[in-house]
């Protein structure tokens, strides 16, 4: 991430923190907001070109988008479009953070949205005709964003996840189905004052155990963790913990292999 667009993205959330709690609308117009900037070349290059005075850019997304826009997501799009940033896309991504970021603010509670996402990540990842069906590039949008829809709201998922994922599948950008959930979920925790970690463990925990992990984690990097658990035979015992690009890793595999390592030495 370029310098521009951290600034970038320090000033929308501070625009976006006198806005909260954001309503499921004002996400779901912003996460269409983002779609369309990104379809468009032309008007991706406009909303971001630094020397546009900030009155056009407001003109004109207000008459892109129409009257009936949300008019939280109306003013937080003109603040994402009068900012600078280091790249064009990076203007589409920090609008689709907003979007991610107000649907969290829409629920109260913390960690449920990311373990829905989770779940749904590793659900698609187990059924390679599902995977197929999200993923492809030759799917149609509107296609897969109803069957995210159908999914989980027949397995009873919060709107706001239902929201999330709808969106996603429909503008993926390039993305995987699976990084793109992940990515998701840590946005989703972070604005929640929560951070993700991922544990990979030989078999599943249990929650005296779970709870051990979430204190660790704590401890580490003060603030509350969000799980993601997989059950990988592999790790043939202990836990694996990674935050970001930090690992703790106490499987039996990675220490054994750390070991074939030292006497090849």
């Amino acid at each position: 991430m370029g310098s521009a667009t951290r600034h970038a993205t320090s000033a929308i959330h501070e625009v976006l923190a006198t806005s909260l709690p954001a309503s499921l609308a004002t996400a779901e117009a912003l996460f269409g907001a983002s779609a369309v900037i990104a379809s468009s070349t032309q008007l991706r290059s406009l909303l971001s070109d630094p020397d546009i005075p900030a009155a056009e850019k407001h003109k004109l997304v207000a008459d892109v988008f129409g009257k009936g826009f949300d008019k939280t997501a109306l003013t937080l799009v003109v603040a994402a479009t009068t900012q600078r940033w280091s790249n064009a896309d990076d203007l589409v991504s920090g609008v689709e953070d907003l979007a991610l970021r107000a649907a969290a603010s829409s629920v109260k509670s913390t960690g449920e949205i990311e373990s829905e996402l989770f779940a749904f990540a590793r659900a698609v990842s187990g059924n390679a005709e599902l995977e197929l069906a999200l993923g492809s590039k030759l799917g149609n949008p509107d296609a897969k964003a109803a069957l995210a829809r159908t999914l989980l709201t027949k397995a009873k998922a919060l709107p706001a996840t239902v929201v999330i994922v709808a969106s996603l599948v429909r503008s993926p950008r390039g993305r995987r189905i699976g990084s793109l959930l992940h990515s998701a979920a840590t946005t989703v925790a972070d604005q929640s004052g929560c951070l993700v970690a991922s544990v990979t463990s030989a078999q599943p925990l249990t929650s005296s155990q779970l709870g051990s992990v979430s204190n660790i984690v704590e401890a580490r990097y003060g603030r509350k963790a969000v799980l993601n658990v997989d059950v990988e035979e592999s790790a043939l015992g202990g836990v694996r913990i990674q935050v970001a690009d930090d690992v703790i890793d106490g499987s039996i595999a990675t220490l054994l292999d750390d070991l074939r390592a030292q006497l090849a030495g």
